[in-house]
């Protein structure tokens, strides 16, 4: 190892260490002033939180999570996202880690304990939209959007970019195949994949 580099990565060690703790202190500062509750948890970068009036969030033990590339280089840059609405419940147990996930709440979402979840993964309750296209031009869209809980058993894996859609449930032990879509329920100890994913195997 050559001077330089040498410089270099002890450079990088010491800006890691500083920005570690700046990162951990302002993510404390969001999620408490999003009356978010939680026991314990790691970050590498900053997430985006957003909880509306009357919105819960609740955070489990050991909680990790990586914000943009850092942390987890698989080519997903985004920032780990979580929007909670009014009234709606997202729930994150112990043991969860998920890298640059878009959790995106407005009825119920509920993740077990330790649960993996990868790169780019987004988890939507809701179709954001009216599916009526007479509806969906008028100011009548969002409160005709359809809402359904999803749930995220124990032990569950869901690879890289993958997509879950609401009224989905995941059993405990189940694995989603990267890029896949889910649009219906998983059952325990089964591995799917696809789009929309399909059942693959039993584990």
């Amino acid at each position: 190892m050559n001077i330089i580099s040498l410089i270099y990565k002890s450079f990088r060690r010491i800006a890691a260490i500083i920005n570690g703790r700046g990162n951990r202190l302002y993510t404390k500062f969001l999620l408490i002033s999003n009356n978010v509750a939680y026991k314990s948890f790691h970050t590498n970068g900053i997430p985006y939180v957003m909880v509306a009036r009357g919105g819960t969030f609740s955070i489990g033990k050991n909680f990790a999570m990586n914000n943009g590339i850092k942390g987890n280089p698989i080519g997903c840059y985004e920032r780990c996202t979580f929007f909670v609405d009014r009234g709606a419940v997202l729930t994150i147990g112990d043991n969860v880690g998920m890298s640059q996930a878009a959790l995106i709440c407005h009825k119920s979402i509920f993740i077990g304990n330790n649960v993996k979840i990868g790169g780019g993964v987004c988890i939507y309750d809701t179709d954001f939209h009216s599916l009526d296209p007479v509806i969906r031009r008028s100011s009548e869209d969002l409160k005709n959007r359809a809402e359904k809980p999803v749930v995220i058993g124990n032990d569950v894996f869901i690879g890289a970019k993958s997509i879950i859609l609401k009224g989905v449930t995941i059993g405990e032990n189940s694995v989603i195949g990267a890029g896949s879509v889910v649009t219906k329920s998983v059952p325990a100890n089964q591995i799917w994949a696809g789009n929309p994913a399909k059942f693959i195997r039993n584990i």
